[in-house]
């Protein structure tokens, strides 16, 4: 694993040399991005000038801080946090709330789920909640995680038929997602799921004919049949939260016919 910055870290010159050192950008390369001198990022990174708050924001987003770090490095170079973090149930965000729910629910009879940060549902539709019908109930306890629910072996693990190549794709995943937040947290989910065992390869696990599949598919079984489906994610564009900003929205979308047919049958 890639190794981050750390939030011991003491003022904000180690923090951004290290956000700096994560994207692999040099001093040079960040200042003539930044409009500035490789000096005087020098000399910020070791403390010998402080920022001001323009510069600390500017070069956050030269170096793709995420926005809750963003807060972070606010914090450390003397300066009050620029963006709210709002409580997803705050009335502040009801009309999101109100649009997500309008947006998942107009995707039935397909699934659609939103997740936060640490991949917690925060909304499903009726797609989702027929997929994962039948899981342990200790995994459908509040928070609802995601990953757990595709990996745990008592959740949708032993029934998702190209189990091996979609768990090597969500840990990419988040792996990804590692590189670009520092979240202990995130680290310690994705630990978590890694070790999970994994059942042996069942031939029967697999089709007996190549399929034309235009993306790594989901292939689910679901009472008997195998569903197949191609996920999209969705973020929300230039948000001004940090709750809004770590939202993402998933899709399935159903790969074959014969997954349209069934899941419009069953949740017409």
């Amino acid at each position: 694993m890639t190794t981050h910055p750390s939030t011991t870290d003491q003022g904000v010159g180690p923090l951004l040399r290290a956000w700096r050192e994560q994207r692999r950008v040099s001093q040079l390369e960040l200042a003539l991005r930044a409009d500035s001198s490789a000096r005087h990022i020098s000399f910020i990174e070791t403390g010998r000038s402080r920022p001001s708050e323009e510069m600390v924001l500017r070069l956050a987003e030269h170096l793709d801080v995420p926005m809750r770090e963003r807060n972070a490095l606010l914090l450390a170079a003397g300066y009050a946090p620029r963006y709210p973090e709002t409580p997803l149930d705050a009335p502040a965000l009801g009309a999101l709330r109100e649009g997500i729910e309008r947006l998942i629910g107009g995707y039935e009879p397909y699934p659609a789920l939103v997740v936060d940060a640490l991949y917690d549902v925060v909304a499903a539709n009726r797609g989702i909640m027929t997929l994962i019908d039948g899981v342990c109930e200790t995994l459908l306890e509040p928070p609802l995680n995601a990953m757990r629910l595709a990996l745990h072996p008592r959740g949708l693990a032993p029934r998702i038929r190209n189990l091996r190549a979609w768990r090597g794709h969500l840990l990419e995943q988040m792996e990804r997602q590692i590189a670009l937040h520092r979240s202990e947290p995130l680290r310690a989910l994705y630990e978590e799921v890694a070790a999970y065992p994994v059942p042996d390869a069942d031939p029967a696990m697999e089709p007996s004919e190549p399929v034309p599949y235009f993306a790594l598919p989901l292939r689910i079984e679901h009472e008997g049949r195998t569903l197949s489906f191609i996920s999209s994610i969705s973020t929300f564009n230039t948000p001004m939260d940090v709750t809004v900003a770590e939202l993402a929205i998933e899709t399935l979308l159903p790969a074959d016919p014969a997954t349209v047919k069934y899941l419009q049958a069953l949740l017409p």
